[in-house]
């Protein structure tokens, strides 16, 4: 009785594997002399079956070796060793196997077209499909599944119709789930989603799969509103979604942000018992992102036990979509300390972030990061680079990364010309347009609109007409509304106003856009009959629009005409229209500070008016005198002098000088709409009086301000 308790408590030994040096030996023990074929198989079938466990493809080869030299004859297990080989991920080695052998069942046949296609090496499963039928053997539906994916992955429509008529004649399209599903991917992934529907309606027995193949073509190609169709359909069949077809249907949502249909998808995903599977959270997480409700999204979010890189990236994404860049940082952060690496796609977001805010400091250190990862020279984390070096006002350093991509296309060039235009440096942008050719590459609709950007934003007259001619001239490009609006920006701006009413002509069924942007050229050269008929043309298109409103209110007021203006406020008031209050940020020391005009409700408010008031001393023995015409309020002279004092970005550039005393670092300023003249004369000659260079970003361009000049050069 010990002895079978001590048996029963003795620890048992895990199973292991026989080392090779075991193996080896038994080989040298075989004698194929004195052992059966039957025998010598089931010892070579055990030694492939160890090699595959341990995925080693040289055990394999010495295996197959081993059959050659012992004159067993390898073929006879042709087809084990070739699904050895596969397992082990060699798929050349299989192939040469493979052609050796003069009988394949239709298994290896399948096992060789599949490990092809999921290597995306679709040609060669192609050619092995065609192969086939010189060898009479019939396709199965394994065999069509693999190879309907390589006729999508290389865009073959002919060929994929031909499979599907075999898949017909065999009987297989109708009366197998499998072949349908394969069948419907495929001619999503074509584009071809009449007939993907098509399929899926002569297929028999429906499945969740059929269904959300179904729903993911049309959610991918834009066609939401069938997609909910569809998955209302499957709901009716009597269909249980599972955790796919849940995620593919909140994806539509967020897209559509019909966070109406989210909600209700949401509850039954609740219903159904999937709410803690990963693909349902996730697309949950980014649902509600898209339709802007973040504080849902954050709700979603902690409840995942383990997030991955996939959710990690899609809160990130969210959150800097939605003007959360704070805090997307601050998630950043918690994602890289709790040892999740962020891959492209989180790096370039993040980026994004950083970018809007100007936050030039945070940026460098993901720079740091994305270097860390190897990621400095991918196409998307260049590009997004780029763009915060350009948004931040270094122009040389997103040049810096520009020249070290390993691989240039459209999108880092776009990028690259945005970032010069933004800056004022529109010979530049021109320079790298016109090389653009020599790289190979096909300007699109967004380098035309970012050259012609350019153009606008250095004054190049009669080279943005060149290149908007060409724009006509060119049957590949299709001009946009936004084309347009650069154009007539371009013309106002050089006071060619006539010209760009004309043009605005010329477009059919102009926007407000369009025409806001000729009522802002007016208001620029004071043209206030123009202007009138102008807001006359948009308010018939939206009579409430409040950019309007405001431009004529203060091209009244830069013209003096108070009654005009007193209409004009009067009338928003009763539309109960706001305008939007001038803001301006400043970043120091890693925090963002903002102000408003006249602002008291910064905790450090006293010493930053003291510092303003001495710098307005200084500037005044600069020679600076307050523009007046920039009040838009209808005040006595002093008390104009001291609205113009206190306007947001003289408040922020004040706090960012006092906080940093005895330093020569750059001060950088965000402004949500466009520096006023009367600010901009005021930091120039601030340039001056404290000997630091300050770049301010308004809602058009930069201006880089150093020893009383603007970079651009007074034209904005």
């Amino acid at each position: 009785m010990r002895t079978i308790q001590a048996t029963l408590q003795r620890p048992t030994q895990p199973y292991r594997l026989k080392s090779f040096a075991c193996i080896a030996q038994d080989f040298n023990d075989i004698s194929f002399h004195n052992s059966s074929l039957t025998d010598g198989s089931q010892l070579y079938t055990s030694f492939l079956r160890q090699c595959t466990e341990r995925k080693s493809l040289s055990g394999i080869r010495r295996v197959q070796l081993h059959m050659i030299k012992s004159g067993f004859g390898h073929l006879s297990l042709g087809n084990k060793l070739i699904d050895a080989y596969l397992k082990c991920g060699s798929i050349d080695d299989a192939r040469d196997l493979f052609d050796e052998l003069p009988h394949r069942h239709i298994v290896t046949w399948n096992s060789m077209i599949a490990s092809y296609s999921k290597q995306k090496r679709s040609k060669e499963a192609i050619s092995l499909y065609e192969g086939m039928a010189w060898e009479g053997v019939f396709p199965d539906e394994f065999t069509l599944s693999s190879v309907f994916k390589a006729f999508s992955d290389l865009g073959l429509v002919r060929g994929g119709r031909r499979a599907h008529g075999q898949a017909v004649v065999l009987g297989l399209e109708v009366s197998n789930v499998f072949v349908g599903s394969a069948l419907v991917d495929m001619y999503a992934k074509l584009g071809r989603m009449r007939d993907a529907r098509l399929v899926l309606d002569r297929v028999l027995e429906k499945d969740v799969v059929l269904f959300t193949a179904l729903i993911v073509g049309y959610t991918q190609h834009g066609e939401g509103v069938v997609a909910l169709e569809v998955f209302g359909d499957m709901l009716k069949q009597g269909i249980k979604a599972n955790e796919y077809s849940f995620a593919s249907i909140l994806i539509t949502c967020g897209n559509l942000e019909d966070i109406s249909n989210g909600k209700l998808i949401h509850g039954l995903i609740i219903k159904s018992g999937f709410e803690s599977a990963v693909a349902s959270q996730t697309s949950l997480l980014t649902m509600y992102s898209k339709c802007g409700l973040i504080a849902d999204s954050l709700k979603v979010f902690k409840r995942f036990v383990n997030p991955n890189q996939v959710t990690w990236t899609s809160l990130i994404v969210g959150l800097a979509q939605n003007g959360r860049e704070e805090v997307a940082l601050t998630k950043f952060r918690q994602m890289i300390r709790n040892s999740i690496n962020p891959n492209s796609f989180t790096l370039s977001s993040i980026l994004q972030a950083c970018s809007s805010l100007a936050m030039l400091d945070q940026g460098k250190q993901i720079h740091a990061i994305v270097m860390k990862f190897g990621l400095d020279r991918n196409k998307f984390t260049g590009a997004a680079l780029i763009d915060l070096y350009g948004k931040c006002g270094s122009t040389e350093m997103a040049r810096s990364v520009f020249d070290g991509l390993l691989a240039f296309d459209v999108v880092p060039i776009n990028t690259m010309i945005y970032s010069y235009s933004q800056n004022g440096l529109g010979h530049e942008a021109l320079e790298l347009f016109n090389r653009m050719k020599d790289l190979g590459l096909e300007p699109n609709d967004v380098t035309f609109l970012s050259v012609l950007s350019a153009c606008n934003n250095a004054g190049l007259l009669e080279e943005g007409c060149r290149i908007f001619a060409s724009m006509r001239n060119n049957c590949n490009i299709e001009l946009t509304r936004d084309h347009y609006a650069c154009m007539v920006d371009l013309l106002g701006r050089a006071g060619r106003l006539k010209e760009a009413e004309m043009l605005i002509n010329q477009v059919s069924n102009p926007d407000v856009v369009l025409w806001r942007t000729l009522l802002s050229a007016c208001r620029i050269h004071r043209e206030v009959e123009m202007a009138e008929r102008v807001m006359n043309r948009v308010f018939e298109l939206a009579p409430a629009d409040d950019g309007t409103h405001v431009l004529l209110s203060n091209l009244y007021a830069s013209t003096g005409n108070w009654d005009q203006v007193i209409e004009m406020k009067s009338m928003m008031r009763e539309m109960r229209l706001k305008k939007n209050p001038a803001m301006t940020w400043v970043d120091v020391d890693r925090e963002t500070h903002t102000f408003m005009a006249g602002d008291w409700s910064h905790p450090r408010s006293k010493e930053i008016y003291e510092m303003l008031e001495e710098l307005i001393e200084k500037v005044k023995g600069l020679g600076y005198v307050p523009d007046l015409r920039f009040v838009l309020q209808d005040l006595d002279e002093e008390k104009k002098q001291r609205s113009l004092y206190y306007h947001s970005e003289k408040l922020a550039i004040a706090f960012a000088l006092w906080r940093s005393k005895n330093k020569t670092t750059t001060i950088r300023i965000l402004k949500n709409l466009r520096v006023c003249g009367d600010c901009h004369n005021w930091i120039k000659l601030v340039s001056i009086a404290v000997r630091r260079e300050i770049i301010a970003r308004d809602a058009k361009r930069f201006h880089y301000f150093k020893d009383g000049l603007c970079s651009c050069k007074d034209y904005w």
